[in-house]
């Protein structure tokens, strides 16, 4: 069972935009026991929507009988700055006021995200991580920290990810913001503010995150006679609906603006120079079917980050892929700690 816990900031965090955010707790769940030489420590970013509990949504790859089994390894698993599964958020009350910022809560980035990782690795003692691993969004957290803290990360694995968020990606999340915007009920300042334009934003997030491949597979119709009820559409609905019931628009319109901000070569000489700063052994993993994160941009990655061993994996879920293959993906760790032990 995941031990969850808090850590309560010991002073305010300096945000990158120049504002402070006073009052910061992160949720974080640990798996397993860490061994007495300390060097078993997995630590895991998640995406744009996850939470603590990797076992929860990463089976297959984390748990028992899995690549990574908490019987070897000490699981670490922070919920990000501005999610709502028990870190600060805007919902959180503000301990200026004791009332929920929502639209006031400040912009967070990235590397935001990441320093409030980086004070609960110091809070847990923690000198050197065997390995850090993420992918999309946890994975643009995992790829800046690796490059804030090159020596204390031994192994670093990327999925899906890139070094800067593209033209694209920050395209798509607009649009979904968009749709929350033209929900009148999230300026109301309510915590139930803007669910319908939640609805329809994941319904668009799903255009990105799956492929022309799986929709016809998965949605397409049995019979020629349909001209009404589409499987699709109600798939695209009941996503939707799942993800208002657990989440709230406050926190994806903040937590998509972080994703936006995502540049490592920003304030370091370019994307470039950037990468070559990372020390750890690294494991990059494309998807062909990716639209959102296409495997140019892992391509890049592994270009740049000094001795990178770059995978891909064909998969019809596109961009979900990373989430769903776990099967190709203990294939591509197996390769990659087979070859840094041959060295």
């Amino acid at each position: 069972m995941p031990e969850n816990q808090s850590f309560l900031l010991p002073k305010p965090l300096a945000l990158e935009s120049g504002e402070v955010l006073t009052g910061v707790e992160v949720a974080y769940s640990t798996f397993g026991t860490l061994n007495a030489a300390a060097d078993n420590v997995v630590w895991v970013c998640h995406a744009l929507t996850a939470n603590a509990d990797v076992l929860g949504w990463w089976p297959g790859l984390f748990g028992s009988d899995c690549y990574f089994d908490p019987a070897d390894w000490f699981i670490v698993c922070a919920n990000v700055l501005g999610s709502c599964y028990g870190s600060t958020n805007p919902l959180s009350p503000a301990p200026e006021t004791g009332a929920p910022r929502y639209q006031q809560f400040p912009l967070l980035t990235i590397r935001d995200l990441v320093a409030a990782h980086e004070a609960l690795r110091q809070h847990l003692g923690l000198t050197q991580i065997h390995t850090l691993i993420g992918g999309s969004l946890g994975g643009q957290q995992a790829l800046e920290w690796a490059v804030q803290q090159p020596t204390v990360f031994e192994n670093l694995i990327l999925l899906a990810t890139n070094a800067q968020h593209s033209p694209w990606g920050i395209a798509f999340n607009e649009a979904q913001r968009l749709a929350i915007f033209a929900d009148s009920t999230y300026h109301q300042a309510t915590p139930e503010g803007g669910a319908a334009g939640l609805r329809a934003a994941r319904a668009v997030a799903l255009l990105s995150y799956r492929s022309y491949g799986a929709y016809s597979e998965t949605q397409a119709e049995a019979t020629d006679e349909k001209i009404d009820d589409f499987r699709a559409s109600a798939y695209q609905q009941y996503q939707g609906d799942k993800l208002v019931a657990r989440f709230n628009a406050h926190t994806y319109v903040a937590l998509s603006r972080a994703m936006d901000s995502h540049n490592v070569g920003r304030g370091r000489g370019g994307v470039a120079a950037a990468l070559r700063r990372v020390q750890a052994r690294t494991l990059i993993i494309g998807i062909t079917s990716d639209v959102l994160f296409p495997p140019t941009e892992q391509q890049l990655l592994a270009r740049h980050i000094p001795g990178a061993m770059y995978a891909e994996m064909d998969s019809r879920f596109g961009h979900d892929g990373f989430l769903i293959e776990t099967a190709h993906i203990t294939h591509f760790l197996e390769r990659f700690h087979a070859q840094v032990f041959a060295h």
